[in-house]
């Protein structure tokens, strides 16, 4: 099962106007069945989304799905994983924590209609129920001028599109892999009472940005836990990046409401470097938020999903 870097899923910069995320776990009862489930599912993906894409081109329909460390184990037994996929368990630091929770399976869908979604996850449904249960189906949009649920404008220094095949996709260090992509995947749920409680200036503080302009504060009007400050990495000097996206949702029955945080990274460690040093910097949004689940996936390329299939 080799991949191409020419055929990479969807794990570039854009949230589009709506969001699904699902996490799955495998029913683990029947190994043989599970697989040729697997190899129904990545089958019938593609022409899943090519059908969807002609019936409703405007739709802009995009789609990412891929393995944890535990799924790889046991439906690719025998077969290398990638470099720096692991099992993610949880860090702590600074008197927090994010919490490692299990997964098997990621998708990661967004598109311009959100019954476009619906029809697409109905169809996937079909083919993955018999491998694999839903652990968390969470529906996120696009906010206003493309605002974080917080009010601040998102991603202003994440990568492009045209530059995230550089951080976002595996290249040459792993030619077995190469295609693809290590996502990081995390569920926030914030105290927005709080958030709202504070003035506009102490939220700015809290950011590292003004909340209108997005202009980036001075260095001496940052908290020093500033969001931006303690989520910036640097090794040797030289910044790194990933391409993330923080997507809002929101159920005010139950009161929840919080960000779904979705990050694509050639390296899976500097996903890791930046919220090791959150962590220990104690950055300001952790103070009101409370972090419900975190795994890491592998996105693999479309190459290999075909050999799958």
């Amino acid at each position: 099962m080799t991949a191409t870097i020419d055929r990479p899923q969807d794990v570039y910069k854009d949230a589009g106007q709506n969001v699904v995320f699902m996490t799955l776990a495998l029913r683990r009862k029947d190994q043989a069945k599970e697989k040729a489930a697997l190899s129904e599912l990545t089958d019938r993906l593609a022409s899943i989304l090519n059908s969807m894409r002609i019936r409703c081109p405007e739709a802009d329909l995009k789609c990412a799905f891929g393995f944890s460390w535990q799924a790889w184990d046991y439906l690719f037994p025998g077969v290398a994983k990638p470099k720096e996929l692991e099992d993610f368990r949880g860090l702590r630091g600074g008197g927090f924590e994010m919490p490692g929770t299990p997964a098997d399976l990621f998708f990661h869908l967004r598109a311009n209609q959100q019954a476009v979604l619906y029809e697409v996850v109905n169809q996937l449904r079909v083919f993955f129920a018999p491998m694999a249960a839903i652990l968390d189906e969470t529906t996120g949009f696009r906010y206003l001028e493309g605002r974080a649920i917080i009010g601040f404008i998102d991603g202003t220094e994440a990568p492009n599109v045209a530059d995230s095949a550089e951080y976002a996709i595996v290249g040459d260090e792993d030619p077995a892999h190469a295609g693809g992509s290590y996502a990081f995947a995390q569920k926030w749920v914030h105290d927005m009472d709080f958030w709202r409680g504070l003035t506009v200036e102490e939220q700015e503080r809290a950011v590292g940005r003004r909340k209108f302009s997005d202009l980036e504060l001075e260095d001496d009007e940052k908290l020093p836990n500033a969001h931006n400050v303690a989520s910036k990495i640097e090794w040797d000097g030289v910044e790194q990046k990933i391409v993330r996206m923080n997507v809002p949702f929101s159920d005010l029955a139950s009161g929840r409401t919080g960000t779904y945080f979705i990050g694509y990274s050639r390296r899976w460690f500097v996903t890791k470097d930046m919220l090791t040093q959150m962590l220990a910097k104690g950055d300001y949004l952790l103070r009101f938020s409370s972090i419900e689940t975190g795994q890491l996936f592998f996105i693999p390329s479309r190459s290999f999903l075909d050999s799958l299939a």
